[in-house]
């Protein structure tokens, strides 16, 4: 059964957390659950990781235990954004991007080195880019939620097909 989860688990999680991340943005959610969420996330990273450890030690697997690797970085610092107000907006920032960006390499990897369906994972790749370019834009530029909330559900379509993909393939 542990197993089974780690092979199917991500097609819930991620989609499931990028969906979270917009709630909160759009005051459905609350921060301190997302600090929770960001603490349960790091858990969650680190037992799959270790628990995949020596399957993923090459190829694309191995890229994607990078991921996971470099995601787990962004998540922490993400969390002590929530417990040290002076750095939280540069930590929450690195921790948004970070997972828009990382994920959006490994898609790019996958779709270079892939039999099966390599253009599912470039879409995936450039959808998560463009949810963070329309993200980072409209932050910048202090456009409303709904814009905001667009540039993190272009994220979480693309991710959505690079796992699904995934999934589904192998």
């Amino acid at each position: 059964m542990l197993r089974r989860l780690r092979e199917n688990g991500p097609i819930i999680l991620v989609p499931l957390a990028w969906t979270f991340v917009t709630a909160v943005h759009l005051d459905l959610a609350s921060e301190h659950a997302l600090f929770v969420a960001h603490l349960v996330m790091a858990v969650i990273i680190v037992v799959f990781t270790a628990l995949s450890w020596s399957a993923m030690d090459r190829g694309v697997l191995l890229a994607w235990r990078r991921v996971l690797l470099a995601g787990l970085v962004v998540t922490l610092a993400g969390g002590v954004g929530f417990l040290v107000p002076a750095v939280a907006t540069p930590l929450f920032a690195v921790s948004l991007a970070g997972w828009m960006l990382i994920p959006a390499a490994g898609l790019a990897y996958t779709s270079q080195h892939v039999a099966e369906a390599p253009r599912r994972y470039l879409l995936g790749a450039v959808l998560s880019v463009l949810g963070l370019l329309v993200y980072a834009s409209a932050s910048l530029a202090g456009s409303d939620t709904g814009v905001l909330a667009a540039g993190l559900s272009l994220v979480n379509i693309g991710q959505t097909i690079g796992i699904a993909t995934a999934v589904f393939q192998y």
